[in-house]
């Protein structure tokens, strides 16, 4: 664990909480380092005033499950690595005629799970025409978001794999540093690591990665031109 800090978020979500709770943060804010912070005894009640309390128009991202509250904000590399994995998913989609949904890092509540997490991005692909004309999700009564992006700078998403299994979440991409892409699918209530997406099934985690790769060199555009060359390389092979 890195060294104690003051929490960089507002003093009114401090006196907020009301309660002692447990709070580590790792270093100052960087361009290079995400960092966050985990509360726990945390109220169910008390999670949402937190919500509240920091807007809607924030790049925090929340999830929290049964009094654990763990509050990330994502580094520079972090959102830059999270936006390029959404384009992607935007031009797979197009380019393999899905329709699409996104829902960027939209709160997914579920009240009596005591489950709730802030994905880095969110899509219905498969369910999207059940959530047309929706202005605000709510998973009461819809479905829950095909595929999640989760990205791993310097914390770990282990405890919000936990929230997605409870949300049941059918697909996750996760990266880090160390593999890379790696896909999960939700399978007899647990996530099995899979070579190929289960909503694109021509797309590898390997293959995710070398586009990421192609990123830190070429900008977006040329990034997503990639893409689309080979899915219609692949078409005329096929």
């Amino acid at each position: 664990m890195g060294e104690l800090g003051q929490s960089p978020f507002p003093l009114s979500v401090s006196v907020a909480l009301g309660i002692d709770c447990m709070v580590q943060t790792l270093q100052e804010p960087s361009h290079q380092q995400t960092q966050y912070v985990v509360l726990d005894g945390i109220t169910w009640q008390t999670y949402q005033a937190i919500q509240k309390d920091l807007g809607e128009h924030r790049s925090a991202r929340l999830a929290y499950s049964q009094g654990v509250l763990e509050i990330v904000m994502p580094s520079q590399l972090h959102e830059f690595i999270s936006r390029i994995l959404e384009a992607i998913v935007r031009t797979l989609a197009e380019e393999f005629n899905q329709r699409l949904r996104g829902y960027g890092s939209t709160t997914l509540d579920r009240e009596e799970l005591v489950q709730g997490v802030e994905p880095d991005s969110c899509f219905y692909i498969q369910n999207v025409e059940r959530i047309l004309g929706r202005r605000q999700i709510d998973l009461n009564t819809d479905p829950p978001p095909d595929l999640a992006i989760e990205v791993d700078i310097t914390s770990s998403s282990r405890r919000r794999f936990g929230i997605y299994l409870q949300l049941s979440i059918p697909e996750v991409w996760r990266y880090t540093e160390r593999q890379g892409v790696t896909i999960y699918q939700l399978q007899d209530n647990r996530y099995v690591e899979c070579e190929f997406s289960p909503t694109f099934p021509t797309i590898s985690g390997t293959l995710l990665q070398q586009f990421l790769q192609l990123a830190a060199t070429e900008d977006d555009i040329s990034v997503v031109r990639a893409v689309r060359q080979w899915i219609r390389a692949q078409s005329q092979q096929n």
